[in-house]
């Protein structure tokens, strides 16, 4: 399962259980949530915007969402801790990317991503940064 997939889902369970009022979320995740949307949009960005940017922009594009979503969890408990928990392990492949060249071939394991993974980590972004909007009105 990819990046965008792996949102999804989540942004679906989070959605669920909000209309089911399993989760009611209080007046702090409301206002976390609203922060880390503004963060999310701030990193994404439009599709086009961030099509016209080199890769090692793009990369610490989403490594900055993920740090957003990281700093939230930090601040949060319960149902939203959950969220943004599964959110950041979402996320994380783009700590495995790398946007620069290595000219003695040691990475630690990080792997240039292809166009289409950067689009995908970027979609994932603005999905999780959606549902966070929608949140922050619960």
């Amino acid at each position: 399962m990819g990046m965008r997939e792996a949102v999804e889902g989540l942004a679906e369970e989070a959605e669920w259980q909000i209309r089911e009022r399993k989760w009611v979320p209080s007046a702090n995740d409301r206002t976390v949530a609203a922060s880390v949307a503004a963060d999310l949009c701030a990193a994404a960005g439009t599709p086009q915007s961030q099509r016209e940017l080199p890769p090692v922009t793009r990369l610490g594009h989403l490594r900055e969402a993920l740090a957003a979503v990281a700093i939230a969890l930090a601040r949060v408990h319960g149902p939203m801790a959950w969220f943004l928990g599964a959110a950041a392990t979402a996320l994380t492949p783009v700590l495995r990317r790398r946007a620069v060249p290595a000219p003695h071939g040691h990475t630690f394991g990080a792997v240039p991503p292809s166009l289409r993974q950067y689009a995908e980590a970027e979609e994932a972004v603005r999905r999780l940064q959606d549902t966070l909007t929608r949140l922050a009105t619960a």
